[in-house]
């Protein structure tokens, strides 16, 4: 499956983005998707994801700020996000697990200013 990120942008701190992830197969079947991100200098770290069911999870440092979703019908995992702090810059990365192999997007630079 190939994965396609956009939505990333530069925004001042307080404000919302919306990234998407477009992938190239039906994404019904798959049970996990997801987003992480990479600061700069820092290593990839796990912010949400999202199981077939719409089970989701989030990372500590976004719950109550942001909110993944996926669209089966569109065959896209979205994230949106809200109040938006600097420490939330990075490249934002889309991810699918399909049987324990994961499958990587090509990133979405966030940029968030002060």
């Amino acid at each position: 499956v190939q994965l396609q990120a956009s939505g990333g942008g530069l925004v001042q701190a307080g404000g919302s983005l919306r990234l998407s992830c477009a992938a190239s197969q039906f994404i019904f079947s798959i049970n996990l998707m997801g987003w992480y991100r990479q600061a700069p200098g820092k290593q990839r770290e796990w912010v949400a994801d999202i199981t077939r069911s719409s089970n989701r999870n989030y990372a500590d440092s976004v719950k109550g700020r942001f909110i993944i979703s996926r669209d089966n019908a569109r065959n896209t995992v979205s994230l949106q996000m809200n109040s938006l702090k600097p420490e939330d810059t990075g490249n934002y990365y889309c991810l699918a697990d399909i049987g324990g192999m994961r499958y990587w997007g090509k990133g979405t630079l966030v940029t968030v200013s002060s």
